[in-house]
């Protein structure tokens, strides 16, 4: 037991030894370089006061000022050597959790625009040098002023420059394009049949723009939130109406979780309902699901992120939203309504045709009743509350199609021999 316990005790001993030779390195490097710093500091200031102030300065006095130039800042980075050591370490960090976030198509765009920038800061630096009294600090300024703007209009254009130089197509992607990647969820193959090219290995393949034209660029279905937490796409994979992979993008993911995350209940309850639904729909045999690698930066809205990522692999959007069906048409993107489906596949009834419904209350004219059909559908009977939580037949007066749905108007058949309508008379 003790000996076991003694080479942690002496790895302990050896990481803090070895946090404390980093430290003592980084104080003295950091004691070098003041040093050298408050020697030119010192040295400048020196010429300064020759040049501008007239003051004679005595090689003694030019000694003992290298001498305090070099002490003072010397000790200065003796002091801070470690916590500028740790901020460095910090910076690059943060600034390497964000590169990693970013698509490589937008850290090639971005460094090429900052490349330009340069270029035009050199070319405008020796005119901004000669600027009285800021002429020497412009050069450097218009540097990073440039290189931040090239970044940021490659990036923000990005899409319009490959369109520009041919790497995709618009309303499809080619072989070049492979942002964001995809990495497959599920993939099964038929027992006996040969393994579908990149099944093998890991099971991570990349979907880009060959497996897109490979598929068809129309077969790929991109899934929002509203359409996954609505619960009735797993009922169409079942029926295999739907075709082609089913892409589930990372930040989709993202925000059902924090769904399910949520202090309310109802919002809990429907964020665990979208991630059960999207379980189910990765069971199923006929779905394919894979996820797409794309996160959405902070303050970043996930609906453009949707729409961008189907417009660029020239997918549909499945969605219940209505927002988001409007915004998508706006952009040229195609939509899969779940509603509009379902509103088309009610059935069609046409006036003359009789129907027998359960009255379930009263409607908001006199006389009104209000009945349902197996779908939903809302089946206004002109006279029907006097058979109110009863079976009525119905006969069919005329149809409305509305934004919610469609609304079916009616009244009670006409009573005749073993009718419903005769039967419920005859027992009153």
């Amino acid at each position: 037991m003790i000996r076991a316990g003694l080479p942690r005790a002496d790895a302990e001993s050896n990481g803090e030894g070895g946090v404390g030779a980093v430290h003592r390195w980084t104080r003295w490097v950091a004691a070098l370089l003041g040093g050298a710093v408050g020697f030119w500091v010192a040295a400048n200031v020196v010429q300064a006061a020759r040049l501008i102030l007239a003051i004679s300065v005595s090689r003694s006095e030019y000694l003992v000022a290298l001498a305090l130039g070099v002490l003072v800042i010397g000790v200065l980075g003796f002091l801070l050597g470690p916590a500028l050591a740790e901020g460095a370490a910090a910076t690059t960090r943060w600034l390497e959790g964000h590169l990693v976030r970013l698509p490589g198509a937008e850290i090639v765009f971005g460094v090429a625009g900052a490349i330009i920038g340069l270029i035009v800061a050199l070319l405008l630096g020796p005119a901004l040098s000669h600027i009285p009294t800021v002429g020497d600090f412009l050069p450097a300024v218009a540097s990073v002023f440039f290189a931040l703007l090239g970044w940021r209009v490659f990036v923000r254009k990005g899409d319009d420059l490959q369109l520009a130089i041919g790497l995709r197509r618009i309303g499809g992607t080619t072989d070049t394009d492979a942002r964001p990647r995809t990495r497959m969820l599920r993939r099964r193959s038929p027992a006996g049949a040969p393994a579908e090219a990149g099944s093998a290995g890991s099971g991570a393949v990349a979907f880009g723009a060959s497996a897109a034209v490979a598929e068809g660029g129309s077969m790929i279905k991109v899934l929002d939130t509203s359409s996954i937490i609505d619960g009735r796409i797993a009922d169409l994979c079942r029926t295999g109406f739907l075709e082609g992979p089913l892409l589930v993008p990372e930040f989709v993911l993202d925000e059902l979780r924090h769904i399910a995350d949520s202090s309310d209940p109802l919002k809990r309850n429907r964020g665990r309902r979208g991630l059960d639904v999207l379980a189910g729909i990765q069971k199923d045999q006929s779905a394919r699901v894979e996820i797409v690698e794309a996160r959405a930066a902070p303050g970043q809205e996930v609906d453009s992120l949707l729409l961008r990522l189907a417009r660029e692999r020239g997918a549909k959007v499945i969605t219940t939203d209505y927002n988001l069906n409007k915004v998508a048409g706006l952009q040229g993107v195609q939509v899969l309504n779940v509603n509009e489906l379902a509103n088309a596949l009610k059935p069609i009834l046409l006036p003359g045709e009789e129907i027998t419904v359960r009255v379930v209350r009263e409607g908001k004219e006199p006389g009104q009743g209000v009945a349902y059909l197996d779908d939903g559908t809302m089946i206004v009977i002109d006279g029907g509350r006097r058979f109110q939580g009863e079976e009525v037949c119905v006969e069919v007066t005329s149809t409305l199609q509305t934004a919610a749905g469609r609304m079916i108007f009616a009244r009670p058949a006409v009573a005749g021999a073993g009718s419903p309508l005769q039967r419920v008379a005859e027992s009153r």
